[in-house]
């Protein structure tokens, strides 16, 4: 079968963020919800690693292996990811910009990013209070988390930039990915971890779990760990990427602008 066309790909990816900045409010939260518990799959998985691997130049190879778990169940399940959420709801904005789009565009961001916050705060507060896994594991996670205390906040904005580009990505290969869509997804997600680059929503879980275990303050969490990751990440997915996709496409259409 023939791969859709950059053209075919922009028109699919723009419609799936037309119909996202037109949810109700109490679905965009509730899928933003869902997303924020299940990032944290990609936490556990790494901290698994973490636990049960000595000291070796070739550790973070294998522990990142667990970093794509929470992203193939968020993006195969449809939920609702921040991160993802900037290339698609930035070409109804790019491609017919108008006051009203561009409300309803900040406001899938702003839900979407809240939402999602919440889940990984809640999970990870249940994970390290509560005892719902092994005393290894939640130490395997917090030595994983361990890793963003090396960014200060400058470091962590110019790092959630490519990443916030990479995970963007995703949303636009999808379409021609087809039965590929696992691969894809663990490719560039695996690249993301592996590579150390700060991912707003990942990085929350990591930030909530150091707060909630003693390792940093709620502002530290908040505004040095998180705020600067999801800057970087709109910056990357919506400034960067969304524009390149719709500027490759935008002398073809009619009038340059819509496709239709």
């Amino acid at each position: 079968m023939k791969a859709a066309d950059a053209k075919e790909v922009h028109r699919a990816v723009r419609e799936e963020g037309e119909e996202e900045v037109n949810r109700p409010a109490a679905s965009l939260l509730w899928s933003g919800l869902a997303a924020g518990f299940a990032i944290n799959a990609s936490l556990l998985a790494e901290g698994a690693l973490e636990a049960h691997i000595e000291e070796s130049s070739w550790r973070t190879l294998v522990v990142s292996l667990g970093y794509p778990l929470g992203f193939v169940i968020v993006i195969l399940g449809r939920m609702q990811f921040f991160t993802e959420s900037t290339i698609t709801a930035m070409l109804p904005l790019v491609t017919s910009p108008s006051w009203w789009t561009l409300k309803r565009t900040l406001r899938l961001w702003l839900l979407v990013i809240l939402a999602n916050l919440a889940g990984t705060a809640l999970t990870t507060l249940a994970l390290t209070q509560l005892p719902m896994i092994d005393a290894s594991l939640r130490d395997g996670m917090v030595s994983v988390s361990e890793a963003i205390l090396r960014h200060d906040a400058a470091a962590t904005f110019w790092t959630a930039i490519p990443a916030g580009f990479m995970i963007a990505s995703i949303a636009w290969m999808l379409p021609n990915a087809r039965e590929q869509s696992f691969l894809v997804i663990f490719a560039i997600t695996y690249a993301v971890g592996v590579t150390g680059l700060s991912h707003s929503v990942v990085g929350s879980a990591e930030a909530f779990t150091l707060m909630w275990t003693g390792h940093v303050d709620v502002a530290g969490a908040l505004f040095s760990l998180i705020a600067p990751a999801v800057i970087g990440n709109l910056i990357g997915g919506a400034g960067l990427f969304a524009v390149l996709a719709h500027g490759q496409v935008r002398p073809e259409m009619p009038d340059g602008g819509s496709d239709q």
